[in-house]
């Protein structure tokens, strides 16, 4: 198989696969930051063919690093240094400005001989002009979406089938709700446990407690499309995870709780024709958070997002002081509020029955 032909299969669309005479730039996205790591890891292991990764890969926004625009510039145009190639990997892709994404687009025509680009792009939407730019280079855009079935559980499969110990069902579910979104520990954590209980040992949950680390991180999005679901013990696991290690401040998940409710409110009673159209007037980068917010705010009518916004400034106060409670006390009880309004059926007016 040549470098890149995995990319030009069904699940990519775009131009001929990156290769001789083609273009060597890969986009992977998707909404699913686990599904797209594996998928990144899979091209990354093709382009590899065999040569040693440490001398031929390079990683720019990887290891919740800021991602350096003018450090992908400058390694797009340096020819690689004792190998015959070197691979680009950018992370975050998906959290690129549109003057940034275009920036980069115009960067892809120089190109220097030997280097190849690979651009990851979950955890946001990739700026159109830069998803053209790889398309019109001859690269290839894999897209690995949630609304393929089963495209989480692929990924999990195929990171646990290069496992060097067996893990009974308890232990691989341990490890799924500990690591979350970070895919990409898999391995390290499952080598660890080969080399202390040797390879193809019959690994169970107790077993491998000591070789888990720190919980895995999460998206931002998980809490709120939880709190969409009036999924408490999930809303619940995805705010433990963005504040557990400090990930998160608590005033900044409050902020991004804050952003979902004003979006709630500026979508609610708007007469929109489509998605898109919202999303023009609002000044949205993308449609896709409006359409959820467009779908909930209906569920909840204008008195459910009205009380969603209240909860949301009263947790601002109490995170300020007001009621002398724990942050993340305060964010447990907020959480729980929202995510019981979410199932609340909407209220709907009528008038008296007859018969009574």
């Amino acid at each position: 198989m040549s470098p890149g032909s995995r990319a030009s299969g069904s699940r990519g669309s775009g131009a001929a696969a990156p290769g001789a005479g083609a273009g060597r730039v890969v986009l992977v996205r998707g909404e699913d930051p686990a599904v797209v790591a594996e998928e990144l890891r899979a091209v990354v292991e093709e382009l590899l063919e065999g040569r040693d990764r440490g001398m031929v890969v390079e990683e720019q926004g990887g290891g919740g690093e800021e991602l350096s625009l003018a450090a992908v510039l400058d390694g797009l145009g340096t020819p690689p240094f004792l190998a015959d190639r070197r691979i680009l990997v950018v992370r975050g892709a998906g959290r690129l400005s549109t003057a940034e994404g275009r920036q980069l687009a115009e960067a892809l025509g120089g190109l220097a001989e030997g280097v190849w680009l690979v651009l990851e792009g979950s955890g946001g939407t990739v700026p159109e002009p830069l998803v053209r730019a790889v398309r019109e280079a001859g690269g290839s855009v894999v897209e690995r979406s949630l609304r393929a079935r089963g495209a989480r559980q692929e990924a999990w499969a195929a990171v646990l089938g290069r496992s060097p110990v067996r893990l009974t069902p308890d232990a691989r579910a341990l490890l799924e709700q500990h690591l979350g979104d970070e895919l990409g520990r898999v391995e390290g954590i499952l080598a660890g446990a080969a080399a202390a209980l040797g390879p193809g040992s019959r690994v169970g949950a107790d077993d491998l407690l000591p070789y888990l680390g720190a919980a895995g991180g999460t998206q931002p999005w998980a809490l709120t499309d939880a709190l969409e679901a009036g999924d408490l013990p999930g809303a619940l696991r995805a705010l433990h995870r963005l504040l557990d290690g400090g990930q998160l401040h608590p005033l900044a998940v409050l902020k991004i709780l804050e952003r979902w409710a004003d979006l709630l409110l500026s979508v609610e009673g708007g007469a929109w024709g489509t998605p898109e159209e919202a999303a023009t007037a609002l000044g949205a980068r993308s449609s896709y958070p409006v359409q959820k917010a467009l779908r909930h705010a209906g569920r909840l009518r204008p008195e459910g997002v009205h009380r969603a916004l209240a909860l949301v400034a009263q947790a601002d106060l109490d995170l300020k002081g007001a009621s002398g409670l724990p942050p993340e006390v305060v964010l447990e009880v907020l959480v729980a509020r929202l995510a019981r309004l979410s199932r609340r059926p909407a209220t709907r007016p009528t008038g008296r029955r007859s018969g009574r």
